[in-house]
């Protein structure tokens, strides 16, 4: 593989949010271009009016700029061959449809919505699905079954028409791709896409072809949807006679549903309970929220680790991955040609893994946000203890604020299942006796306060259980939580006291 001049792009429409699947293409993409030190463009293709929803394209920025997918041209900070807007390159794309047009390549079609609709009606045979194509174009309204005078005729009084790429006959397209090895297509099973539109705008297939080759991209890196498309594209580049620099193709397995079967969509998350988005969408239309997995209380380097092993693999055991070393260990050659099944849980454990390793100092910005808007006034110092000794339990940044809650608030109700359970004949009297030995040592911290729970069960004849489960349901007002010491001390003596006696009434 030439590796040399290495341009890549990431190419979205913003017809609505990012998927997570876009974001990994994107990523493999920032990979390549990193690891040989070459240039990743953001390109936006927003040809397609019909679909063009307000706002996408700021969050498909936004999105990538959270997880940290920093772009060497775009369509903010510009570049060597501006406009990245494909809107914005009309101009650009009239200029090479002619070229086609002129070397007979392409031709004009005036067909309506209505009589493509017949055409399909009448034309097909059987179950053969209606294709606009050699065996059907001689049929249609076009100016290869018209008179070059009935074309002007047509143009010059307005009537609306879209240029159609002339796919040649009995021919086969051969190309590798650097994932899937050779790929042979028969030209006979291809159609003549439209390639412009009578809006006076390209269609996906003429302008990615054009602005690949005006900007030099040397590998196009595009998910499996694309794959049929690839026999169209490199006919455009044989037609513009560009095959000598045209890009080498790398077309992306599929993020497939947590089970397998068939592609992972939106409404898989919201059926099973997690995003697809990077970032919280709203939909301008419908006002529907979709959340996100920075709002759900992922890390950006979790959620990019996690893609990244999604379909890529690195020949060894190693799960977790800097940037940097990601950037080092990838290679196309390692991407699985199958599907990947996308796995929620595998999701958390890399978020889980991540959130271990950041510093609690880190981890008090997350929480502080939490804490202001309960009204909650705590020592730093203190909330860095807390930190410490709950991050082991949290999976999620939001799971912060749920694990810790109860050293700032004391409980107002208790766990009636944990009651049943745990609660019986003379625990009350147990759980006194206890307090009041409790508040009798000096200092109250974890040493001495174990050595009291050491000689009171052994004093008492009962098992640890018998205490601590008690404590902790009174303290916390559930069994959930770290260490009953540790969370006795946090608490202060004070506080331990205060909370043992309420829920003894209460209880």
């Amino acid at each position: 593989m030439n590796t040399a001049g290495i341009r890549v792009r990431f190419a979205p429409s913003p017809t609505g949010p990012l998927h997570l699947g876009g974001v990994r293409t994107a990523l493999y993409n920032y990979l390549f271009a990193r690891k040989f030190n070459g240039s990743f463009i953001l390109r936006i293709e927003d040809t397609d009016q019909n679909r063009f929803v307000p706002g996408a394209e700021e969050y498909i920025i936004k999105s990538l700029q959270w997880c940290g997918l920093e772009f060497d041209e775009d369509v903010l900070k510009g570049g060597p061959h501006a406009p990245y807007r494909q809107s914005e390159r009309s101009v650009i794309y009239k200029e090479y449809i002619q070229i086609l047009l002129d070397k007979s390549h392409a031709y004009i079609a005036f067909d309506t919505a209505a009589g493509l609709e017949e055409a399909r009606n009448t034309l097909s045979q059987g179950h053969e699905q209606f294709q606009y194509g050699n065996k059907t174009r001689l049929l249609m309204k076009n100016s290869l079954s018209m008179t070059a005078d009935e074309v002007s005729q047509r143009i010059e009084r307005g009537d609306r028409y879209v240029i159609r790429v002339l796919i040649p006959e009995n021919q086969t397209v051969v190309f590798h791709d650097l994932i899937r090895g050779e790929v042979k297509v028969h030209t006979d099973t291809l159609d003549d896409k439209v390639l412009f539109k009578s809006d006076g705008l390209p269609t996906y297939h003429l302008a990615n072809v054009v602005d690949d080759y005006l900007m030099k991209i040397s590998h196009v890196i595009r998910g499996e949807e694309w794959l049929p498309s690839a026999p169209l594209h490199l006919l455009l580049y044989r037609f513009f006679g560009w095959e000598d620099c045209m890009p080498q193709f790398a077309h992306l397995p599929l993020i497939l549903k947590p089970d397998g079967n068939g592609k992972l969509s939106k409404r898989d998350g919201d059926r099973l309970g997690f995003p697809v988005f990077p970032l919280e969408w709203k939909d301008p239309v419908s006002n529907d929220i979709s959340h996100g997995y920075k709002e759900d209380g992922y890390l950006p380097d979790a959620f990019i680790n996690m893609l990244a092993l999604l379909g890529w693999n690195p020949g060894t055991e190693q799960e977790i991955f800097t940037m940097a070393e990601l950037i080092a260990a990838f290679s196309l050659d390692r991407i699985n040609k199958a599907g990947a099944k996308f796995d929620p849980s595998k999701a958390r454990w890399f978020n889980h893994k991540y959130i271990q390793q950041k510093p609690d100092e880190e981890l008090y910005n997350y929480l502080s946000p939490e804490l202001i808007a309960n009204g909650i006034d705590a020592d730093r110092e203190h909330v860095l203890h807390i930190i410490g000794l709950i991050k082991e339990r949290v999976e999620l940044l939001s799971d912060l604020w749920k694990h810790s809650v109860f050293f700032f608030r004391a409980p107002e109700s208790y766990d009636q299942q944990v009651k049943q359970k745990i609660w019986q004949e003379g625990t009350s009297f147990i759980v006194e006796e206890f307090a009041i030995l409790a508040s009798k040592i000096e200092p109250f911290d974890k040493e001495t306060l174990h050595q009291l729970i050491e000689e009171f069960t052994t004093a008492r004849k009962i098992k640890m259980g018998q205490l601590m489960n008690p404590l902790r349901l009174l303290a916390v007002g559930s069994n959930q939580g770290p260490g009953m010491m540790d969370i006795a001390v946090l608490l202060g003596k004070e506080e331990f006291l205060k909370r043992i006696y309420r829920g003894l009434k209460n209880i």
